[in-house]
């Protein structure tokens, strides 16, 4: 079975060469070829000798996930469903901006934490993506979108952030980062590739460890009662525990903050009094917040704030000195925008089916 060279970052692709009689550079040469050209085919890497050649012929190929479907919102957000085998499919979404085009990256099929206001924990839980299946949609989405007229790439900035929990496949996510980061892969720096965690302690401190990178936190609670609820990983590591790992990781980030997401559910956890109380709880952490406008699916059981009680939520945090912004909402005409993802997933859990039966997911 040929290996598919997506699922190397370019230690793993050197190993590879040096198993098939091959030089280091060669590594190099043909991570350029794959990522930054988009090239899939061996034959037209024109640098590369023709014996190699063969032997990759015969030995590997560049496969990324394939398209099921591409659609673009009215305000240009453009989604795609990425087929990842036996009925499971993944979604992708570009958003474009004036100064910056951001692809928002999948790292499971499905999720298995449930937060309570996501469509992407309501699917279930099938499995992590491989390397491959996670860099290959930023392989696709360069091939699809093309350069600039100045040669410039369209995408700018890439945030792992769409379906499931990135530190739950801590390897792959971060293999997949060394390439977006590499110089002969994607020449993203650390500022412009963030990673959306729901608050897995342990992985945080890996992460730091080993690749830090811009650091969002899905908080979306100032209490750890509510927090159980909306964001169940909570029970396992609570707020306190994450305050902590959040200062351990400023430490080593390439920003000195972190970004604290903080979805807006109407009368469940935009009150002025919640706010002050979120004040008190991020004191000692740098940070900035994102308010997001809950965005709804069928079901949930949640409804938006409204722009009254996000502004006046948003007014005591910017009165306490933090930094706080408004997510304008994008893509939600075609199911893009954040909390929406929901994808094809054949679900392991049986979560789907034991809510429609009344049971607990």
């Amino acid at each position: 079975m040929p290996v598919n060279l997506l699922d190397f970052d370019a230690e793993r692709l050197t190993g590879f060469f040096a198993e098939i009689g091959e030089k280091p550079f060669r590594a190099r040469q043909v991570m350029r070829w794959i990522h930054q050209f988009g090239q899939s085919e061996f034959e037209k890497m024109s640098d590369l000798s023709k014996g190699l050649r063969a032997k990759l012929e015969s030995g590997a190929m560049v496969q990324a996930p394939s398209v099921m479907s591409d659609s673009t919102a009215a305000d240009g957000t453009r989604k795609w469903l990425l087929s990842v085998g036996a009925a499971n499919g993944i979604e992708t979404v570009f958003i474009p901006e004036t100064s910056r085009g951001t692809l928002c990256v999948s790292s499971q099929v499905g999720c298995a934490l449930e937060c309570a206001f996501c469509s992407t924990g309501r699917q279930g839980f099938n499995r992590n993506l491989s390397v491959a299946e996670i860099i290959g949609q930023l392989w696709w989405a360069n091939r699809a979108l093309g350069a600039s007229p100045k040669g410039e790439r369209v995408i700018s900035n890439v945030v792992m952030m769409g379906m499931g929990e990135p530190l739950a496949n801590f390897d792959n996510v971060v293999s997949a980062m060394k390439i977006m980061l590499d110089d002969y892969g994607y020449g993203l720096s650390r500022r412009r590739v963030t990673l959306s965690t729901s608050g897995l302690v342990p992985a945080m401190d890996r992460l730091a460890e080993q690749l830090p990178v811009a650091l969002e936190v899905s908080l979306h609670a100032p209490d750890d009662k509510l927090r159980d609820r909306l964001v169940p990983i909570n029970r396992k590591y609570p707020l306190t525990e994450l305050m902590a790992a959040c200062k351990r990781y400023i430490k080593v980030a390439p920003r000195d903050f972190v970004t604290f997401e903080y979805v807006m559910l109407d009368g469940v956890n935009d009150s002025v009094g919640q706010a002050k109380q979120l004040v008190e709880l991020v004191g000692g952490v740098s940070c900035k917040f994102n308010l997001i406008p809950f965005n709804p699916f069928p079901d949930s059981g949640f409804e938006r704030s409204s722009p009254e009680r996000i502004g006046a939520f948003r007014d005591v945090l910017m009165q306490a000195g933090l930094v706080t912004t408004t997510r304008k909402t994008r893509g939600d005409d075609i199911d893009g925008a954040c909390g929406q993802l929901a994808g094809q997933v054949q679900d392991r859990t049986q979560r789907k089916a034991k809510r429609a039966l009344g049971a607990p997911a």
